[in-house]
Protein backbone atom coordinates (compact mmCIF):
# COMPACT_ATOMS: atom_id res chain seq x y z
CA UNK A 1 0.00 0.00 0.00
CA UNK A 2 3.10 2.46 0.72
CA UNK A 3 3.71 2.66 -3.13
CA UNK A 4 0.58 3.87 -4.21
CA UNK A 5 -0.91 5.38 -1.02
CA UNK A 6 0.10 9.18 -3.17
CA UNK A 7 -2.08 8.00 -5.55
CA UNK A 8 -5.33 7.55 -2.78
CA UNK A 9 -7.92 10.39 -3.59
CA UNK A 10 -8.30 12.59 -0.39
CA UNK A 11 -11.81 11.28 0.56
CA UNK A 12 -9.94 7.76 0.34
CA UNK A 13 -7.05 8.65 2.23
CA UNK A 14 -8.77 9.71 4.90
CA UNK A 15 -11.70 6.87 5.33
CA UNK A 16 -8.75 4.14 5.27
CA UNK A 17 -7.01 6.42 8.06
CA UNK A 18 -9.94 6.57 9.97
CA UNK A 19 -10.66 2.48 9.61
CA UNK A 20 -6.93 1.70 10.51
CA UNK A 21 -5.75 0.58 7.33
CA UNK A 22 -3.54 3.42 6.70
CA UNK A 23 -1.35 5.22 8.66
CA UNK A 24 -0.96 8.88 8.01
CA UNK A 25 3.53 8.24 8.17
CA UNK A 26 2.61 5.71 5.06
CA UNK A 27 0.69 8.55 3.14
CA UNK A 28 3.09 11.28 3.68
CA UNK A 29 6.15 9.08 2.90
CA UNK A 30 4.21 8.25 -0.16
CA UNK A 31 3.92 11.27 -1.56
CA UNK A 32 7.76 12.41 -0.29
CA UNK A 33 8.60 9.69 -2.43
CA UNK A 34 6.76 10.65 -5.38
CA UNK A 35 8.56 14.54 -4.81
CA UNK A 36 11.62 12.87 -4.80
CA UNK A 37 11.16 11.21 -7.74
CA UNK A 38 9.71 14.37 -9.69
CA UNK A 39 10.17 17.53 -8.20
CA UNK A 40 13.40 18.25 -10.11
CA UNK A 41 11.79 18.27 -13.26
CA UNK A 42 8.01 19.37 -12.15
CA UNK A 43 9.62 22.00 -9.82
CA UNK A 44 5.93 22.60 -7.91
CA UNK A 45 7.72 23.38 -4.22
CA UNK A 46 8.78 26.05 -3.13
CA UNK A 47 9.83 24.80 0.51
CA UNK A 48 9.64 21.54 1.65
CA UNK A 49 10.88 19.94 4.63
CA UNK A 50 9.65 16.37 5.00
CA UNK A 51 11.20 15.53 8.69
CA UNK A 52 8.53 18.44 9.70
CA UNK A 53 5.88 16.33 7.86
CA UNK A 54 6.77 12.89 9.17
CA UNK A 55 6.99 14.72 12.60
CA UNK A 56 2.92 15.53 11.82
CA UNK A 57 2.20 12.41 10.42
CA UNK A 58 3.16 10.70 13.35
CA UNK A 59 1.35 12.90 15.77
CA UNK A 60 -1.99 12.12 13.83
CA UNK A 61 -1.12 7.94 13.92
CA UNK A 62 -0.33 8.97 17.99
CA UNK A 63 -3.86 10.45 18.23
CA UNK A 64 -6.50 10.90 19.50
CA UNK A 65 -8.66 11.45 15.89
CA UNK A 66 -9.51 15.62 15.40
CA UNK A 67 -11.70 15.88 12.22
CA UNK A 68 -12.41 14.96 8.71
CA UNK A 69 -9.09 15.77 7.24
CA UNK A 70 -6.90 13.58 9.86
CA UNK A 71 -3.16 12.41 8.87
CA UNK A 72 -4.40 13.96 5.14
CA UNK A 73 -1.30 16.04 3.57
CA UNK A 74 -2.29 18.79 2.24
CA UNK A 75 -0.62 21.40 0.02
CA UNK A 76 -0.19 25.38 0.50
CA UNK A 77 0.54 28.01 -2.17
CA UNK A 78 3.42 30.39 -1.21
CA UNK A 79 0.80 33.46 -0.74
CA UNK A 80 -0.93 32.12 2.74
CA UNK A 81 0.84 31.96 5.84
CA UNK A 82 2.12 29.55 8.20
CA UNK A 83 3.56 29.74 10.95
CA UNK A 84 6.22 26.56 10.88
CA UNK A 85 7.14 27.35 7.02
CA UNK A 86 8.73 30.42 4.89
CA UNK A 87 6.06 32.14 3.27
CA UNK A 88 8.52 34.19 0.50
CA UNK A 89 5.77 34.93 -2.47
CA UNK A 90 7.93 34.07 -4.68
CA UNK A 91 9.76 37.50 -3.55
CA UNK A 92 13.34 38.28 -2.94
CA UNK A 93 11.23 40.84 -0.76
CA UNK A 94 10.21 38.06 1.47
CA UNK A 95 13.04 35.56 1.18
CA UNK A 96 13.23 33.85 4.21
CA UNK A 97 10.00 35.54 5.70
CA UNK A 98 8.59 32.91 8.82
CA UNK A 99 5.37 33.88 9.82
CA UNK A 100 4.55 34.50 13.46
CA UNK A 101 1.12 32.80 13.14
CA UNK A 102 -0.68 30.37 10.66
CA UNK A 103 -3.47 32.15 8.32
CA UNK A 104 -6.98 31.36 9.04
CA UNK A 105 -7.41 28.54 6.84
CA UNK A 106 -4.11 26.60 8.12
CA UNK A 107 -5.06 27.05 11.43
CA UNK A 108 -8.63 25.73 10.11
CA UNK A 109 -6.86 22.76 8.35
CA UNK A 110 -4.52 21.68 11.12
CA UNK A 111 -7.90 21.71 13.89
CA UNK A 112 -9.23 19.33 10.97
CA UNK A 113 -6.22 17.05 11.40
CA UNK A 114 -4.53 17.92 8.10
CA UNK A 115 -0.53 17.01 7.33
CA UNK A 116 0.73 20.44 6.00
CA UNK A 117 3.22 18.89 3.94
CA UNK A 118 4.71 21.80 2.36
CA UNK A 119 4.52 25.57 0.42
CA UNK A 120 3.56 25.16 -3.18
CA UNK A 121 4.87 27.54 -5.84
CA UNK A 122 3.00 30.75 -7.02
CA UNK A 123 3.94 33.12 -9.52
CA UNK A 124 5.32 36.88 -8.06
CA UNK A 125 2.89 37.63 -5.22
CA UNK A 126 0.00 35.57 -7.37
CA UNK A 127 0.56 37.95 -10.05
CA UNK A 128 1.29 37.12 -13.51
CA UNK A 129 5.29 36.68 -13.72
CA UNK A 130 5.75 32.97 -13.69
CA UNK A 131 6.34 30.55 -10.99
CA UNK A 132 9.70 27.71 -11.96
CA UNK A 133 7.03 24.80 -12.34
CA UNK A 134 6.55 23.02 -15.31
CA UNK A 135 2.99 21.08 -16.73
CA UNK A 136 3.62 18.21 -15.13
CA UNK A 137 1.74 16.36 -18.65
CA UNK A 138 4.62 18.66 -20.56
CA UNK A 139 7.31 20.29 -19.08
CA UNK A 140 7.87 22.73 -22.15
CA UNK A 141 4.04 23.83 -21.79
CA UNK A 142 3.09 26.16 -18.69
CA UNK A 143 0.76 24.86 -16.00
CA UNK A 144 -1.05 28.21 -15.58
CA UNK A 145 -1.05 30.55 -12.57
CA UNK A 146 -0.90 31.83 -10.38
CA UNK A 147 -1.54 28.69 -8.42
CA UNK A 148 0.65 26.83 -10.65
CA UNK A 149 2.87 24.77 -8.09
CA UNK A 150 -0.74 23.58 -6.34
CA UNK A 151 -2.21 22.30 -9.73
CA UNK A 152 0.75 20.59 -10.75
CA UNK A 153 1.64 18.84 -7.55
CA UNK A 154 -2.08 17.96 -7.54
CA UNK A 155 -1.73 16.82 -11.36
CA UNK A 156 1.28 14.93 -10.45
CA UNK A 157 -0.23 12.72 -7.61
CA UNK A 158 2.89 14.49 -5.18
CA UNK A 159 -0.40 15.71 -2.60
CA UNK A 160 -4.27 14.59 -3.14
CA UNK A 161 -5.50 18.05 -2.54
CA UNK A 162 -3.69 21.65 -2.49
CA UNK A 163 -4.92 25.40 -1.42
CA UNK A 164 -5.02 27.84 -4.28
CA UNK A 165 -6.03 31.44 -4.34
CA UNK A 166 -7.83 33.20 -7.35
CA UNK A 167 -7.93 36.77 -8.06
CA UNK A 168 -8.65 36.41 -12.04
CA UNK A 169 -7.88 32.80 -13.28
CA UNK A 170 -5.54 31.81 -10.60
CA UNK A 171 -7.53 28.27 -9.48
CA UNK A 172 -9.31 27.27 -12.01
CA UNK A 173 -7.34 27.78 -15.19
CA UNK A 174 -3.80 25.71 -13.39
CA UNK A 175 -6.43 22.84 -12.62
CA UNK A 176 -7.67 23.07 -16.50
CA UNK A 177 -4.37 23.03 -18.00
CA UNK A 178 -3.00 20.45 -15.52
CA UNK A 179 -5.91 17.97 -15.91
CA UNK A 180 -6.94 18.36 -12.62
CA UNK A 181 -10.26 19.64 -10.61
CA UNK A 182 -10.54 22.95 -9.69
CA UNK A 183 -12.77 24.95 -7.31
CA UNK A 184 -13.27 28.63 -6.58
CA UNK A 185 -15.37 29.05 -4.44
CA UNK A 186 -18.06 32.06 -3.62
CA UNK A 187 -16.28 35.06 -2.52
CA UNK A 188 -14.82 34.99 0.69
CA UNK A 189 -16.28 31.47 1.84
CA UNK A 190 -12.43 30.46 3.10
CA UNK A 191 -11.16 33.01 5.25
CA UNK A 192 -8.82 35.29 4.00
CA UNK A 193 -6.78 36.40 7.37
CA UNK A 194 -3.13 35.80 6.72
CA UNK A 195 -3.37 35.65 2.37
CA UNK A 196 -1.15 37.89 0.84
CA UNK A 197 -3.55 40.06 -0.76
CA UNK A 198 -3.10 41.55 -4.04
CA UNK A 199 -6.74 42.98 -5.15
CA UNK A 200 -9.26 42.94 -1.56
CA UNK A 201 -12.56 43.22 -3.35
CA UNK A 202 -11.39 39.91 -5.56
CA UNK A 203 -9.17 37.65 -3.95
CA UNK A 204 -10.67 34.08 -3.61
CA UNK A 205 -8.93 31.07 -1.64
CA UNK A 206 -9.73 28.14 -3.44
CA UNK A 207 -8.96 24.30 -3.83
CA UNK A 208 -7.42 21.67 -6.25
CA UNK A 209 -7.78 18.20 -6.31
CA UNK A 210 -8.32 15.15 -8.15
CA UNK A 211 -11.81 14.78 -7.39
CA UNK A 212 -14.97 16.97 -6.81
CA UNK A 213 -15.56 15.83 -3.59
CA UNK A 214 -11.80 16.29 -2.35
CA UNK A 215 -12.27 19.77 -3.20
CA UNK A 216 -15.21 20.09 -1.84
CA UNK A 217 -14.24 18.35 1.09
CA UNK A 218 -11.26 20.93 1.51
CA UNK A 219 -12.85 24.02 0.93
CA UNK A 220 -15.98 22.68 3.89
CA UNK A 221 -14.05 21.51 6.85
CA UNK A 222 -11.59 25.19 6.48
CA UNK A 223 -14.68 27.01 6.17
CA UNK A 224 -17.69 26.02 7.96
CA UNK A 225 -19.68 25.23 4.94
CA UNK A 226 -21.83 21.94 5.10
CA UNK A 227 -20.25 19.26 2.88
CA UNK A 228 -22.60 18.49 0.08
CA UNK A 229 -24.31 15.02 -0.07
CA UNK A 230 -22.29 13.38 -2.86
CA UNK A 231 -22.95 10.05 -2.36
CA UNK A 232 -26.88 10.53 -3.25
CA UNK A 233 -26.36 13.10 -5.83
CA UNK A 234 -29.03 11.96 -8.75
CA UNK A 235 -29.77 15.61 -9.35
CA UNK A 236 -29.75 16.54 -13.40
CA UNK A 237 -29.98 20.02 -12.98
CA UNK A 238 -30.73 22.81 -15.66
CA UNK A 239 -27.82 23.92 -17.36
CA UNK A 240 -27.09 27.06 -19.52
CA UNK A 241 -24.49 26.76 -22.03
CA UNK A 242 -22.65 30.35 -21.82
CA UNK A 243 -20.25 30.75 -24.65
CA UNK A 244 -19.88 34.33 -22.92
CA UNK A 245 -18.63 37.26 -24.91
CA UNK A 246 -15.42 36.27 -25.95
CA UNK A 247 -16.37 32.94 -27.88
CA UNK A 248 -14.17 34.04 -30.21
CA UNK A 249 -11.16 33.63 -28.22
CA UNK A 250 -11.75 29.79 -27.77
CA UNK A 251 -9.99 27.44 -30.09
CA UNK A 252 -11.20 24.31 -32.03
CA UNK A 253 -11.07 21.64 -29.86
CA UNK A 254 -12.46 23.63 -27.00
CA UNK A 255 -15.45 24.68 -28.99
CA UNK A 256 -16.18 20.98 -30.06
CA UNK A 257 -15.56 19.95 -25.85
CA UNK A 258 -18.35 22.19 -24.61
CA UNK A 259 -20.77 20.91 -27.41
CA UNK A 260 -19.82 17.24 -27.29
CA UNK A 261 -20.43 17.68 -23.08
CA UNK A 262 -23.44 19.54 -23.55
CA UNK A 263 -24.83 16.41 -26.11
CA UNK A 264 -23.39 14.03 -24.03
CA UNK A 265 -25.79 15.05 -20.91
CA UNK A 266 -28.82 16.04 -22.95
CA UNK A 267 -28.78 12.07 -23.94
CA UNK A 268 -28.44 11.38 -20.18
CA UNK A 269 -31.36 13.14 -19.48
CA UNK A 270 -30.38 16.74 -18.33
CA UNK A 271 -32.05 20.32 -19.66
CA UNK A 272 -29.46 21.91 -21.55
CA UNK A 273 -29.87 25.41 -23.09
CA UNK A 274 -28.17 28.28 -24.81
CA UNK A 275 -27.67 31.10 -22.17
CA UNK A 276 -27.45 34.74 -23.30
CA UNK A 277 -27.00 37.66 -21.32
CA UNK A 278 -27.12 40.76 -22.78
CA UNK A 279 -24.32 42.65 -24.78
CA UNK A 280 -23.64 45.41 -22.04
CA UNK A 281 -22.54 41.94 -19.67
CA UNK A 282 -19.17 42.62 -21.69
CA UNK A 283 -18.60 45.39 -19.48
CA UNK A 284 -16.98 43.05 -16.69
CA UNK A 285 -14.53 42.74 -18.18
CA UNK A 286 -12.42 46.21 -17.69
CA UNK A 287 -14.06 46.41 -14.22
CA UNK A 288 -11.95 43.44 -13.40
CA UNK A 289 -8.89 44.94 -14.93
CA UNK A 290 -9.45 48.73 -13.39
CA UNK A 291 -10.44 46.80 -9.58
CA UNK A 292 -7.66 44.45 -9.64
CA UNK A 293 -5.11 47.34 -10.79
CA UNK A 294 -6.41 49.66 -8.27
CA UNK A 295 -6.53 47.93 -5.44
CA UNK A 296 -3.51 46.20 -6.15
CA UNK A 297 -1.24 49.21 -6.12
CA UNK A 298 -2.34 49.74 -2.50
CA UNK A 299 -1.70 46.64 -1.43
CA UNK A 300 1.68 46.18 -2.78
CA UNK A 301 2.36 49.54 -2.05
CA UNK A 302 4.96 49.20 0.45
CA UNK A 303 6.85 46.96 -1.64
CA UNK A 304 7.19 49.36 -4.43
CA UNK A 305 8.19 52.20 -2.11
CA UNK A 306 10.59 50.51 -0.20
CA UNK A 307 11.70 47.42 -2.74
CA UNK A 308 11.26 48.62 -6.29
CA UNK A 309 14.59 47.00 -7.63
CA UNK A 310 13.54 43.52 -6.39
CA UNK A 311 10.46 43.36 -8.15
CA UNK A 312 9.58 42.02 -11.78
CA UNK A 313 9.38 44.99 -14.81
CA UNK A 314 5.80 43.30 -14.97
CA UNK A 315 4.72 44.25 -11.42
CA UNK A 316 6.22 47.98 -11.71
CA UNK A 317 4.26 48.26 -14.23
CA UNK A 318 1.07 47.05 -12.99
CA UNK A 319 1.49 49.15 -10.01
CA UNK A 320 2.32 52.11 -11.52
CA UNK A 321 -0.99 51.88 -14.00
CA UNK A 322 -2.84 51.36 -10.72
CA UNK A 323 -1.53 54.37 -8.99
CA UNK A 324 -2.50 56.16 -12.22
CA UNK A 325 -6.30 54.77 -11.87
CA UNK A 326 -8.43 57.67 -10.27
CA UNK A 327 -10.78 56.75 -7.39
CA UNK A 328 -13.76 57.96 -9.10
CA UNK A 329 -12.89 55.01 -12.28
CA UNK A 330 -12.65 52.92 -9.70
CA UNK A 331 -15.34 53.29 -8.30
CA UNK A 332 -17.15 53.37 -11.63
CA UNK A 333 -16.28 49.54 -12.02
CA UNK A 334 -17.40 48.55 -8.93
CA UNK A 335 -20.98 49.86 -10.63
CA UNK A 336 -20.76 47.80 -13.18
CA UNK A 337 -20.21 44.83 -10.88
CA UNK A 338 -23.52 45.80 -8.89
CA UNK A 339 -25.06 46.12 -12.99
CA UNK A 340 -23.95 42.94 -14.17
CA UNK A 341 -24.28 41.06 -11.18
CA UNK A 342 -28.11 41.87 -11.49
CA UNK A 343 -28.32 40.34 -14.88
CA UNK A 344 -26.62 36.73 -13.35
CA UNK A 345 -29.30 36.82 -11.06
CA UNK A 346 -32.44 37.13 -13.74
CA UNK A 347 -30.05 34.21 -15.58
CA UNK A 348 -30.00 31.64 -12.51
CA UNK A 349 -34.05 31.89 -12.20
CA UNK A 350 -34.21 29.60 -15.20
CA UNK A 351 -30.95 27.30 -15.23
CA UNK A 352 -29.25 26.18 -12.22
CA UNK A 353 -25.41 26.66 -13.49
CA UNK A 354 -23.91 27.68 -16.30
CA UNK A 355 -21.74 25.51 -18.51
CA UNK A 356 -18.45 27.38 -20.10
CA UNK A 357 -14.90 27.04 -21.06
CA UNK A 358 -12.43 26.94 -18.30
CA UNK A 359 -9.97 28.54 -20.53
CA UNK A 360 -9.48 29.20 -24.17
CA UNK A 361 -7.86 26.01 -24.99
CA UNK A 362 -4.95 23.68 -23.41
CA UNK A 363 -1.99 25.15 -22.04
CA UNK A 364 0.10 26.94 -23.76
CA UNK A 365 3.56 26.38 -25.04
CA UNK A 366 6.30 27.91 -23.21
CA UNK A 367 7.31 29.04 -19.48
CA UNK A 368 7.68 32.85 -19.89
CA UNK A 369 3.47 32.80 -19.16
CA UNK A 370 0.60 31.36 -16.85
CA UNK A 371 -2.25 31.65 -20.23
CA UNK A 372 -5.06 33.75 -20.45
CA UNK A 373 -7.68 34.13 -17.44
CA UNK A 374 -10.30 35.55 -20.05
CA UNK A 375 -12.38 32.97 -19.12
CA UNK A 376 -12.10 33.06 -15.27
CA UNK A 377 -11.88 37.04 -14.18
CA UNK A 378 -15.63 37.47 -15.18
CA UNK A 379 -16.75 34.59 -12.42
CA UNK A 380 -14.24 35.50 -9.81
CA UNK A 381 -15.44 39.45 -9.93
CA UNK A 382 -18.85 38.90 -9.64
CA UNK A 383 -18.09 36.73 -6.91
CA UNK A 384 -19.61 33.02 -7.87
CA UNK A 385 -18.64 29.65 -7.38
CA UNK A 386 -17.04 27.51 -9.99
CA UNK A 387 -15.94 24.24 -10.83
CA UNK A 388 -13.83 23.04 -13.41
CA UNK A 389 -13.65 19.18 -14.15
CA UNK A 390 -11.21 17.20 -16.47
CA UNK A 391 -13.47 16.58 -19.66
CA UNK A 392 -11.28 16.13 -22.99
CA UNK A 393 -7.53 16.11 -24.75
CA UNK A 394 -6.37 18.82 -26.86
CA UNK A 395 -4.73 18.53 -30.30
CA UNK A 396 -0.86 18.39 -28.30
CA UNK A 397 -2.28 15.85 -26.16
CA UNK A 398 -2.67 18.02 -23.02
CA UNK A 399 -5.52 18.16 -20.74
CA UNK A 400 -8.96 20.58 -21.51
CA UNK A 401 -11.25 21.19 -18.85
CA UNK A 402 -14.88 23.00 -18.43
CA UNK A 403 -16.15 25.17 -16.45
CA UNK A 404 -19.54 24.80 -14.08
CA UNK A 405 -20.67 28.37 -12.62
CA UNK A 406 -23.14 28.47 -10.22
CA UNK A 407 -25.39 31.54 -8.35
CA UNK A 408 -23.77 33.60 -5.57
CA UNK A 409 -23.96 30.94 -2.55
CA UNK A 410 -24.70 28.23 -4.59
CA UNK A 411 -21.41 26.04 -4.08
CA UNK A 412 -23.35 22.87 -2.88
CA UNK A 413 -25.39 23.21 -6.32
CA UNK A 414 -22.17 23.44 -8.54
CA UNK A 415 -20.18 21.15 -6.77
CA UNK A 416 -22.94 18.67 -6.85
CA UNK A 417 -23.30 19.63 -10.80
CA UNK A 418 -20.30 19.61 -11.83
CA UNK A 419 -19.35 16.12 -9.68
CA UNK A 420 -22.28 14.11 -11.73
CA UNK A 421 -21.50 15.61 -14.97
CA UNK A 422 -18.00 14.84 -14.78
CA UNK A 423 -19.28 11.53 -14.26
CA UNK A 424 -21.80 11.35 -17.07
CA UNK A 425 -19.45 12.49 -19.23
CA UNK A 426 -16.85 9.70 -18.09
CA UNK A 427 -18.84 7.34 -18.69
Amino acid sequence: MASVANQFSATQAAREIAAGRLTSETLVRACLARIAERESTVQAWAFLDPELAIEQARACDRGPRRGVLHGVPVGVKDVIDTADMPTAYNSAVYAGHRPRADAACIAAARRAGAVILGKTETTEFANNHPARTRNPHNLSHTPGGSSSGSAAAVADQMVPFAFGTQTGGSTIRPAAFCGVVGYKPTFNTINRAGLKIVAESLDTIGTHARTVEDAALLACATSGRPMPDFARNKAKPRVGLYRTPHWDKTDEPTRNLLANVADKLRVAGWTVVDADLPPQAVAIYDANSTIMQFEEAFSLGYEYDNHRELLSEDLRSRIERGRGTSRDLYERAIDVVLEVGAMFIDAFRTVDVLLTPSAPGEAPFGLTSTGNSLFNKNWTTLGLPCVTVPAGIGQKALPLGVQFVGPYRGDSTVLLAADAAWKTISR
